[in-house]
C-alpha cells in the first residue's frame, strides 16, 4: 500500500491546514482530521483530499497527485 506524507506537503507548500480549509471551502475540522489521521486501507487519500488541496494552491487535482507520487511516497507493508 501507499501512503503519502502530507505533513511534510503541506510545509512544503507554505500550507496550513487553515488555508486548505478556507481556499476549498470544505471545513475545518473535516480537512483536520483527514490529514492527520493515520492512513490505512480505509482512510487513503480520497478525492475531496485532492480537491481541497489543489484548490488551496490553484492547481489542477491531477498536478497535485503527480506531485504526492513524485516526492512524498511511503511505502508500507500491510498484512492482509
Amino acid at each position: 500500500m501507499v501512503q503519502f506524507n502530507i505533513k511534510r506537503y503541506l510545509d512544503d507548500k507554505s500550507l496550513t491546514i487553515y488555508r486548505v480549509s478556507k481556499n476549498s471551502g470544505y471545513g475545518y475540522t473535516t480537512i483536520h482530521r483527514s490529514f492527520n489521521k493515520a492512513q490505512s486501507k480505509a482512510t487513503s487519500m480520497n478525492v475531496r483530499d485532492l480537491d481541497a488541496l489543489a484548490k488551496a494552491q490553484h492547481i489542477q487535482m491531477w498536478q497535485v497527485l503527480r506531485e504526492l507520487e513524485d516526492g512524498y511516497r511511503q511505502h508500507k507493508e500491510v498484512d492482509d
